[in-house]
């Protein structure tokens, strides 16, 4: 499914010398739809479409309300050569759904709208006609809105539905990989030989490595202050002992 969004001071569609729909401020949508098109992909396009940020809020901030926010107007008009494909020069349209499956879809999109916008503010073309469309662009301001390819993430998460938050959310876990916590888990641990030995060859070793700490220390202390030297030798002779 695309679509042509484009920000309009007045829009307005005529059927044979007749002006059959018009708006005032607000956006013009030329909607085209494929052979690929579904439900879940309607639904995307309708949120993407009304939540588009194309205005200014109060203070001038650019690109900081929707048309639902600004409570503006709504036209839509189908239109199936969105999907053209050139062949040389020639324009092909295969890729559009085929106009009596097509009427329903569209007619679809017109009724999923008012569900989440108000009804009052949606107006449409005839949809098959031959239509002259007149828009009056404001900027000018136009944005192409595409549904997602089949197996392709949303990038916006505002725009997911709870499912489709919860499916990125468990993508995104999968990419990262194990966690610290299992890698820990899973690496083999370094046996301490000190600790686990209970051999009089290990405790006699570990006393040795103890004196000579303690004895290196002494001769420091003897150096500097001999009554020091005198403290710390029966501070270290407790210690040791017992």
């Amino acid at each position: 499914m695309k679509a042509v969004l484009q920000r309009v001071t007045r829009a307005s569609v005529t059927v044979g010398g007749e002006q059959i729909s018009a708006i005032g401020r607000g956006i013009c949508v030329l909607l085209s739809i494929s052979l690929e098109d579904t439900q879940k992909k309607l639904e995307h396009m309708v949120r993407k479409m009304l939540n588009l940020r194309v205005y200014d809020d109060d203070s001038g901030k650019h690109w900081s309300k929707s048309v639902m926010d600004k409570q503006y107007e709504i036209l839509c008009v189908s239109q199936f050569t969105l999907q053209c494909v050139l062949k040389g020069n020639k324009p092909d349209f295969y890729l559009a759904m085929p106009t009596e499956q097509a009427e329903g879809f569209y007619n679809s999109f017109l009724e999923q709208l008012p569900k989440t916008y108000r009804p009052g503010l949606i107006k449409d073309g005839t949809f098959g006609a031959y239509m002259q469309v007149y828009i009056q662009n404001d900027g000018p301001v136009t944005t192409e809105l595409e549904s997602p390819a089949p197996g392709t993430a949303t990038s916006d998460p505002k725009q997911l539905s709870k499912p489709e938050k919860q499916q990125q959310r468990k993508e995104k876990t999968r990419a990262k990989g194990p966690s610290e916590t299992t890698k820990e888990r899973n690496t083999p641990r370094k046996e301490d030989r000190s600790a686990s030995s209970g051999a009089e060859g290990d405790v006699s070793s570990e006393w040795e490595l103890q004196l000579r700490r303690q004895n290196s220390v002494c001769y420091h202390w003897a150096e500097l202050d001999p009554e020091k030297f005198k403290m710390l030798s029966t501070y270290t002779t407790l210690r040791i002992w017992n």
